[in-house]
């Protein structure tokens, strides 16, 4: 999922990787793999694998075996940024392109979500 797709997410995650943050302000990872389990049961798909680390270009990658990466920096980020990067990626677990269906699933489940995706 490009950063094209949260310009104002973007922000905060370089600014994220630039500063110090509390140890409190990360979600907890238990929180985070709970969140996406359950987006995961509401969509009807089941990833193979849930990966954290650090990724330089994107929040999070669907490989086409179904394994799920998200980038550590989620962590730091609001409910409705992880909310909308976690949808995104499991929605590649239904239809693997950016057409037309993938777009109206996503704007389904998360219709506050900005309209440009890729």
């Amino acid at each position: 999922m490009k950063k094209k797709l949260l310009i104002e997410a973007r922000a905060q995650k370089s600014s994220a990787r630039t500063l110090e943050q509390p140890l409190e302000d990360l979600v907890p990872l238990s929180v985070f793999r709970a969140e996406v389990a359950a987006w995961a049961k509401r969509i009807g798909v089941t990833p193979k694998e849930i990966r954290l680390r650090p990724l330089k270009r994107k929040w999070a990658s669907c490989s086409s075996r179904g394994c799920l990466t998200f980038d550590t920096a989620l962590l730091k980020q609001p409910a409705r940024v992880r909310a909308q990067v976690i949808v995104h990626e499991l929605l590649h677990l239904k239809v693997p392109n950016h057409g037309k269906l993938f777009k109206a699933l996503y704007k389904a489940y998360v219709p506050e979500a900005p309209n440009e995706i890729e």
